[in-house]
């Protein structure tokens, strides 16, 4: 299942705004992430239309099976990488930016590999 990165942001930032608020609308995605309305408008009709997102007659969002499963994958990559970065003595700042371009291009073998050495060494993931 590949899909371009900014839909991978998309969904991750869905899934992120989840966690925190019981309903999700796309002025949150534009607040969130700074975004201009028509841009955010633009990528919820494609999200839709793939089949990645639910939105109801209200606007309000939902994550469909195969829009959460991304969205938590790169959700896992995004705190893990940022956490494994800072315990090695990156700035958070850029440990956070770093990550964010990382977790879209990294293979599933070295993830899985550093994940299992951020396990075994006790690096969090949050």
């Amino acid at each position: 299942m590949k899909i371009q990165e900014s839909a991978e942001n998309y969904l991750e930032t869905i899934h992120i705004l989840h966690l925190s608020h019981p309903a999700v609308r796309s002025i949150d995605i534009v607040n969130e992430l700074g975004f201009s309305k028509p841009s955010v408008s633009v990528a919820m009709k494609k999200l839709r239309e793939n089949g990645y997102i639910l939105m109801d007659e209200s606007g309000y969002i939902t994550l469909t099976d195969s829009g959460k499963e991304i969205a938590e994958k790169i959700y896992e990559r995004h705190t893990l990488l940022s956490q494994f970065l800072i315990d090695i003595g990156v700035s958070p700042k850029t440990a956070v930016e770093d990550a964010c371009r990382i977790e879209h291009i990294i293979s599933s073998e070295t993830f899985d590999k550093i994940k299992s050495y951020a396990a075994n060494h006790k690096i969090r993931s949050e």
